[in-house]
């Protein structure tokens, strides 16, 4: 695939310096080293690999990744092993989408308690569709999740909400029988609106109680339990919207989807269009219109661009990809398989590797296993230090910088 022409890579290094001086004692640590990675992502600085194809010589050189998860380069690689990894779990049933959303005032005190907030949003997504779907008078059944938390809206303003993959049914609560749900229909939205609403808002009275929540600038009042408490009341009379989709085609359409969403962060290199001293111009989606016009441009200011961008790293050590009930990871395999059984679904073979130009397990995520001149094997000849190229210079006539972004 070929470069994009301009990356989030570029506007850090033309005016990363420049934005960091000018919110000094004002960006964590964390932040910051995502900038730099970013900055530093297959550059020299990180060092890399001469690879050269044993058939016509032809000859790489590959800097390595920063593989940092809020990269826009680095999220291909990873979002492909995980996809293998998922692929196998798959079953032969019809699969939902459905999208939990905070609302605006509650998105408001996630901004400044992410980690806090971030992890309420999935416990009560979760424990909401697991609870709705274990009713007989719903479903009746074990269902197992996949749920993925985005911050973002289209415009890379905070819009925190879950995306959930569910398959079409669940096990008998005695592990029996499979349990399938009508062919178009999982769960009624409104009853998941309605438990949602009122299992976050507990969760979040709670952390609120011990303690765990901070208040800041316009929200600092919220830190008097009674002012809270009528915050709660208010937002239990407001109306909480949880979103399903049609459901998918079949497992391959999940796959295509999950490709989609679960590495995806705030903007993708491809959605950049033109950066200058005057600001960002990119495209974005305006949901609120149906059609090819809901694609325009918007330009931002090159220093919002940068704070909005970065808005949306996680806090070090969060889970943004999680698995319930069934997919679990606790009892993942044995339930799976016991769905497979029930499914008559026929049994799953180990995939013999017989290609033999594929990549051996050592070689450098971003060497090409094939030589893009004549097809032939590619191997590392060389793997240089962080900071140094090869020759001490740019690479010569006939070695080429490999980008596989």
């Amino acid at each position: 695939m070929a470069r994009p022409e301009l990356e989030v890579a570029d506007i850090f290094r033309e005016h990363g310096a420049a934005w960091r001086r000018a919110n000094a004692g004002h960006v964590s640590l964390r932040q910051l080293k995502v900038m730099s990675a970013i900055e530093r992502c297959r550059t020299a600085a990180l060092g890399g690999h001469v690879a050269r194809c044993g058939d016509c010589a032809h000859t790489v050189v590959a800097f390595n990744s920063c593989r940092n998860r809020h990269c826009p380069k680095c999220q291909g690689s990873a979002a492909r092993k995980w996809l293998a990894e998922r692929e196998a779990e798959l079953l032969d049933v019809g699969y939902f989408h459905l999208v939990f959303t905070l609302p605006a005032p509650a998105a408001d005190i996630a901004w400044q308690n992410k980690a806090v907030v971030y992890d309420l949003l999935f416990k009560a997504a979760a424990e909401t569709t697991l609870t709705i779907a274990a009713d007989a008078r719903h479903l009746g059944a074990r269902i197992g999740i996949t749920a993925v938390l985005h911050t973002w809206g289209s415009a890379m303003t905070h819009h925190p909400h879950i995306h959930m993959i569910v398959p079409g049914g669940g096990l008998s609560p005695d592990g029996t029988r499979w349990i399938a749900c009508r062919p178009r229909f999982f769960l009624s939205v409104r009853v998941l609106s309605s438990l949602f609403r009122r299992l976050f808002l507990t969760m979040l009275a709670t952390a609120h109680a011990e303690g765990r929540l901070g208040f800041f600038g316009t929200l600092e009042k919220l830190a008097n339990p009674r002012a809270f408490a009528a915050f709660v009341k208010r937002q239990r009379r407001a109306e909480w919207v949880v979103y399903a989709k049609a459901p998918f085609a079949g497992p391959k359409a999940v796959l295509a989807y999950l490709a989609r969403y679960t590495h995806r962060i705030a903007i993708s290199n491809r959605r950049l269009i033109h950066a200058d001293a005057g600001g960002v111009t990119f495209t974005y989606k305006d949901y609120r219109v149906e059609g090819a016009g809901r694609f325009k441009t918007m330009t931002l200011a090159t220093h919002e661009f940068i704070r909005r961008f970065l808005m949306h790293v996680l806090p070090k050590g969060f889970h943004r990809i999680r698995h319930y009930g069934l997919l679990a990871n606790g009892n993942r395999a044995a339930a799976i398989a016991t769905a497979r059984e029930l499914l008559a679904m026929a049994p799953r073979e180990a995939k013999a590797r017989t290609d033999q130009t594929a990549e051996p397990a050592n070689a450098p995520q971003s060497v090409p296993c094939c030589c893009p001149r004549c097809g032939g094997r590619m191997v590392v000849m060389l793997i240089f230090a962080h900071s140094w190229a090869p020759d001490g210079h740019a690479p010569h006539a006939n070695i080429v910088r490999l980008d596989t972004s």
